[in-house]
């Protein structure tokens, strides 16, 4: 703390703002180039590092904790984020299932597999592999959410979905895991995460309904901060019991946004639409800027956590590239199985990040492994988010062949696609006349394919 007394208060407010700033730059190069801007954040992180050693500062003790906090609110700002950009129905049952079904089943497999190879080169006994390579095994939506923006709708929404899961999920059986590591039978263990998922699911269908009635009664200009706080209540109060809590964000959400959907019957006289409807635009709006503000804070001080020696390592880098080729060659089959369109981008997108941190920097104590590198982290989560960044960028030729495909080969799609269509304009009659001249383009090419079939 002394360290940190050494600086003026406007030096530490100079900083933040420069950083922000440059994160926003990132973003921009991000959207024109695909490369993430976590990777240019955490460089930046190992830089500032370097510099204060230079100078003779050292805050890592500080950092660790601030970290900490930093991903539990960047984790319901990314989560809320993503819940409110999902539209739910019965047209988009098969992707939701779909990508649900991908996430669940590449997360225990891969989990499983990076466990094996951790006990293997590593010497870990079986059940801290296992939690050790939860962290390893989660997609991260808060670097998938806004580098799939550009992609087209079903693409973007499977891959959001995906990882939306993939989080939820992991951090579910990373508590389990914990909470169930000396239980003494099976029987024991399927009761406890049965009832804890009931118990999870039942409040946050409940907390749902009741925070969208009371954001549209609330009549203060001042309520969206108010609403947030509550919902970082709500989940540090379930974290604190050992519930899945982030379920809470995610229904929320979904029902916010889907409001139509889930206030039906007697239930629609409970809404006032344009209330609900200006309360989503704010609310989206002040999710988004308060998940970039935390996502940078989060990864720039990750990198200034770091340790460079642990990645000279010639054990550590066989063993990441062990865990990066694993998890790739788990995924290849599952998206065969699961998604009906092209592979790619969706292959190479399985970037590790906030997630991983968060969870590695959450194992207790008693299961800490000194012998397990920082540098497996780095490692992975850099490669992957490369890898990512080289998907993304080869599939910028591929969209017009995406829909070559869907207007001559796969009518049973073309069928599916005007449905999609058609659903959209009745729901938002308003948003048709603002459409942009390409989608009205590939509309018209869609309308022209259905002539010629």
């Amino acid at each position: 703390m002394e360290e940190l007394n050494q600086l003026s208060p406007y030096i530490l407010v100079i900083a933040a703002s420069v950083i922000i700033i440059v994160s926003y730059l990132f973003n921009i190069v991000s959207q024109k180039t695909n490369i993430p801007s976590v990777i240019l954040l955490i460089l930046t992180g190992i830089g500032i590092n370097q510099g204060l050693k230079y100078i003779g500062l050292d805050i890592e003790n500080i950092l660790f904790k601030t970290l900490e906090i930093l991903g539990i609110l960047g984790l319901i700002m990314i989560v809320l984020e993503a819940a409110l950009d999902l539209k739910l129905g019965r047209d988009k049952l098969k992707l939701i299932t779909n990508s649900f079904l991908v996430a669940f089943i590449s997360l225990g497999v891969t989990c499983f597999a990076i466990a094996y190879i951790l006990v293997y080169f590593l010497e870990m006994d079986m059940l801290n592999a296992v939690l050790y390579s939860v962290p390893l095994s989660v997609m991260s939506s808060s670097i998938i959410i806004p580098s799939v923006a550009n992609l087209i709708g079903s693409k973007k929404e499977f891959l959001i979905y995906e990882a939306t899961f993939s989080d939820i999920l992991g951090i579910m059986v990373f508590y389990f895991i914990i909470g169930n590591a000396h239980a003494s039978d099976a029987k024991e263990v399927f009761v406890d995460i049965s009832s804890n998922i009931t118990l999870t699911v039942i409040l946050s269908v409940i907390l749902g309904y009741a925070l969208v009635y009371l954001i549209q009664k609330l009549d203060s200009k001042v309520k969206l901060f108010l609403l947030i706080s509550f919902l970082i209540l709500l989940y540090s109060v379930g974290k604190y019991y050992k519930l899945s809590s982030l379920i809470i964000i995610l229904l929320f959400g979904l029902i916010l946004n889907n409001h139509k959907l889930f206030f039906r019957g007697w239930f629609k006289r409970l809404t006032n639409e344009k209330k609900l409807n200006e309360a989503l635009e704010d609310l989206h709006l002040v999710t988004l800027e308060t998940a970039f503000v935390v996502r940078t804070f989060f990864f720039v001080i990750f990198g200034m956590t770091l340790k460079l020696d642990t990645l000279l390592s010639l054990q550590t880098a066989i063993v990441s590239l062990i865990i990066i080729l694993a998890t790739y060659i788990i995924r290849w089959p599952l998206l065969k199985i699961f998604s009906n369109r092209s592979l790619k981008p969706a292959f190479f997108v399985t970037p590790r990040g906030l997630i991983t941190i968060l969870l590695f920097f959450s194992i207790p104590a008693e299961f800490t492994f000194e012998e397990f590198r920082p540098g497996i982290l780095l490692y992975v989560i850099m490669l992957t988010n490369i890898i990512m960044t080289y998907g993304l960028i080869t599939d910028k030729s591929d969209k017009s062949e995406d829909i070559e495909k869907l207007e001559f080969d796969d009518w049973d799609e073309l069928d599916e696609e005007l449905k999609m269509l058609k659903n959209e304009d009745q729901d938002d009659p308003d948003d048709s006349t603002s459409t942009d001249s390409s989608e009205d383009s590939e509309r018209t090419r869609i309308e022209q394919a259905e002539s010629r079939k």
